[in-house]
């Protein structure tokens, strides 16, 4: 299942014929509800202040290797909060060879 608002890129008609050809179920939040989506939100956010803002793209080859770059540095080497402070790969090295136990996270 994906969840995602009603952005027009969401509700188009080859985004569910997407989402049918893969076998993805699509959930949409309610109008005005950000919150039922929150952790999207916030993720949208961080690349926002951390990524767009401060680049200027020339081309969409350009804004794609650095998107890119910035998305595989937040899942690996960024800290996160949410982590205790770690990276997400330190974090996962830290649980699998039992130097903490993980964080109980309550949906």
């Amino acid at each position: 299942m994906i969840r995602t608002d009603n952005g027009p890129q969401f509700i188009s008609k080859a985004f569910h014929a997407f989402c049918e050809q893969v076998g993805v179920e699509h959930e949409r939040i309610p109008n005005q509800t950000p919150n039922k989506n929150a952790f999207i939100e916030s993720y949208h956010s961080i690349v926002e202040q951390e990524c767009y803002q401060r680049n200027c793209f020339e081309t969409y080859e350009e804004a794609f290797v650095e998107v890119d770059r910035f998305i595989r540095y937040y899942n690996t080497e960024r800290i996160h909060g949410s982590l205790y402070d770690w990276s997400p790969k330190e974090y996962l090295r830290l649980v699998t060879t039992g130097l903490i136990n993980p964080k109980n996270i309550a949906l």
